[in-house]
């Protein structure tokens, strides 16, 4: 096993950065509850109410639509928990979602389905992106909400929210976007795009884990998932953590601050492994959309090797990828996002996904276009079922 490390799989999580994280350790000092009424409880909220204004930035919101969760699987649950009383004032039982959400959007879509709702899931073509007729045909029975990520966390594939979220409207029903992996990646716009909810987290923008936050535009209907206490208005009880949601705040700063010089880091390296692993290895195929993909994210099928013993050969050179979401790195199924795209089963078991993030370098690429190539190369060989074209 190399004693070299490289990390390669931002889009599971990203490290606490350098400067939120000195931001953090003070951070810890102000220990006081937020909510109290003493000067350490009102310094406490100041900080906290400024996050809610550095988080709000960076989507383009107001800090007032802000409501601060442990994540972004929490901010996802709570837009879908809302839809039960909701749907009661107005009647609809429709739930839009596409098939290449993440299994937080499409579990908490799924429980509504055991309370009379009725959840369907549009396709996406080869790229990964929402079949539009479909779409059309869906909104015409109008929907209570759709709920369309961003961007896919496994392929990268952005969708045009914008235009999905005014056709959503013209129907007359809510749109929900989950955002994380979308955040401090490509400019998030609330106002722009003219969506209801929107969902980040802060583990995505090198925050500590167990935060997150759910914009709610205004008017747009909300209920609470945490019950409790009156905080974030009565919409999500339980103390506050102060410091983590102080960094929270400093970590959208300074990804509002460094959005364009991320997005020129991350798609030089991207590109980089590309074109070196196209000029390396026969027969591989690149997943997502080319040009409507996050910077950062690169999925490939290598045909003939699978993906697990890939992302183990990797790991014994000291290199960190992701065989899809880590939020089902546990399941021995093919992706349900490679699967939806039309991709087959052996392809899908085949694919490994490159996330880069703000601490990757070109000499962690040159490295893998070293290394790399001899692994699929030697996992050919042993396979019973690969032929070279």
């Amino acid at each position: 096993m190399s004693d070299k490390r490289i990390y390669m799989d931002y889009n599971a999580t990203a490290p606490i950065s350098k400067p939120v994280r000195d931001f953090f350790v003070q951070e810890l000092d102000f220990f006081a509850n937020g909510s109290s009424l003493h000067a350490d409880g009102r310094n406490v909220s100041k900080h906290l109410e400024k996050a809610r204004s550095q988080v709000a930035a960076l989507i383009n919101a107001e800090p007032s639509e802000i409501i601060f969760t442990s994540g972004g699987s929490e901010s996802n649950n709570t837009v879908f928990n809302s839809m039960l009383a909701y749907s009661k004032e107005n009647g609809r039982k429709l739930i839009v979602t596409s098939a290449i959400e993440h299994p937080c959007v499409i579990e908490s879509s799924k429980r509504l389905a055991d309370f009379g709702f009725d959840v369907q899931r549009l396709g996406v073509d080869s790229y990964g992106v929402v079949d539009m007729d479909a779409y059309k045909k869906l909104l015409a029975k109008k929907p209570l909400i759709v709920s369309i990520m961003t961007a896919n966390n496994e392929i990268g594939t952005i969708q045009d929210i914008k235009t999905l979220a005014a056709m959503a409207h013209e129907a007359d029903a809510l749109f929900h976007t989950d955002a994380v992996q979308a955040a401090g990646k490509i400019p998030v716009d609330v106002k722009d795009w003219n969506v209801d909810y929107l969902t980040i987290s802060g583990h995505k923008i090198y925050a500590p884990k167990g935060v997150g936050a759910l914009f709610v535009k205004h008017g747009a209907p909300v209920s609470p998932f945490i019950l409790g206490g009156h905080q974030e208005h009565g919409l999500r009880a339980g103390t506050y953590n102060a410091p983590v949601i102080a960094a929270f705040g400093y970590a959208a700063e300074l990804a509002k601050q460094n959005l364009a010089e991320y997005e020129k880091h991350t798609r030089f390296l991207r590109n980089k492994l590309r074109d070196g692993l196209l000029a390396k290895i026969p027969d591989i195929k690149i997943n997502g959309h080319p040009e409507k993909v996050l910077p950062n994210t690169i999925d490939i099928s290598f045909p003939g090797a699978e993906g697990e013993a890939i992302l183990l050969h990797l790991d014994l050179l000291g290199v960190s990828v992701s065989t899809g979401s880590a939020c089902a790195s546990g399941s021995l199924e093919p992706s349900h996002v490679l699967l939806a795209t039309g991709l087959g089963p052996e392809l899908a078991h085949g694919s490994i996904r490159f996330s880069f993030g703000l601490y990757s370098t070109e000499e962690d690429v040159d490295y893998l276009l070293e290394k790399f190539p001899p692994v699929i190369e030697n996992l050919r060989k042993m396979s019973t079922v690969y032929s070279a074209k």
